[in-house]
């Protein structure tokens, strides 16, 4: 039986963790402050901005929270940024993606400072990911390798496949991988012979946004898979990149949708803010 790797369980553990940081931070007269900026009222960017706002409370950051009409232009949502970046009483900025067509959303990313990027996108951020140098690391790939770490799976030397290549998860993914010395292989849409890839897949991360896409013929047996994908099905239940049930019974760990990736991408924006305690 596949161990099932609970993104719940261990989210929570990492949270409780901060929360006693945070505590500690307290006692020196110092409060984390995250500023989330949603622009429109995108039914899912409302519950992933409520979901951080949760974390904030739970953990004890004080969340400031600006709600912007669809119409706002990008010059006013920059010079909020800007008004933000220079206000010391906020250590993270963070912009609930994605925006209206008629925002770019580069300029926006560019525009938040470097010491306070707590959702990890800056280029700047993404450089010194790639480099080793310590700062904030993007959140959903962090929260796979706390998953596979906190889940006893070791990575060194392991054959690590990612399904994707986007600048948000897969990208970073391979590169957080390398640094924790797997060896690591990016497919995506033009990769020839995916499934011979993906079968040689000690650790195979999958997050290429096709529902259910993923079947045990792509699947090596004993490995472990971790699904970072998010849709709902014909029955309106959520269901992940992967088939679970398809899969389940060849893998030794698998991460379950809800509950496996999703958690842990709130957890380590958390540690992103705690973080940027440090650097603002």
């Amino acid at each position: 039986m596949a161990q099932l790797i609970d993104g719940k369980l261990i989210s929570t553990q990492i949270k409780d963790e901060l929360r006693d940081e945070v505590t500690a931070l307290k006692e020196q007269g110092i409060i984390p402050c995250l500023a989330v900026i949603q622009v429109g009222n995108d039914p899912a960017s409302s519950v992933y901005v409520n979901n951080k706002k949760k974390a904030c409370a739970y953990i004890g950051i004080e969340s400031l929270s600006y709600e912007l009409e669809e119409s706002v232009s990008q010059e006013e949502l920059l010079e909020l940024i800007e008004k933000l970046n220079k206000d010391d009483k906020v250590n993270g900025i963070l912009v609930q993606l994605p925006l209206p067509k008629h925002i770019d959303e580069n300029a926006v990313i560019h525009a938040i400072s470097p010491a306070k990027d707590v959702d990890g996108f800056h280029p700047e951020t993404v450089g010194n990911m790639c480099i080793g140098t310590e700062g904030f690391l993007p959140c959903t790939p962090a929260g796979v390798i706390q998953l596979l770490k906190r889940s006893g799976i070791e990575i060194a030397g392991k054959e690590c496949v990612v399904v994707g290549r986007s600048n948000i998860v897969g990208k970073p993914m391979a590169m957080l991988l390398l640094r924790e010395n797997g060896t690591v292989t990016i497919t995506h849409s033009r990769t020839q012979d995916l499934k011979e890839v993906t079968k040689r897949a000690d650790i195979l991360v999958v997050a290429l946004g096709k529902p259910k896409f993923i079947t045990k013929d792509y699947v090596k047996e004993g490995a472990v898979v971790i699904d970072v994908g998010i849709h709902r099905n014909e029955n309106n239940k959520l269901c992940g990149d992967v088939d679970f049930d398809d899969v389940v019974d060849k893998v030794s760990a698998i991460t379950p949708v809800p509950g496996g990736v999703g958690p842990m991408t709130i957890a380590m924006l958390m540690d992103n803010c705690v973080k940027s305690v440090l650097h603002s």
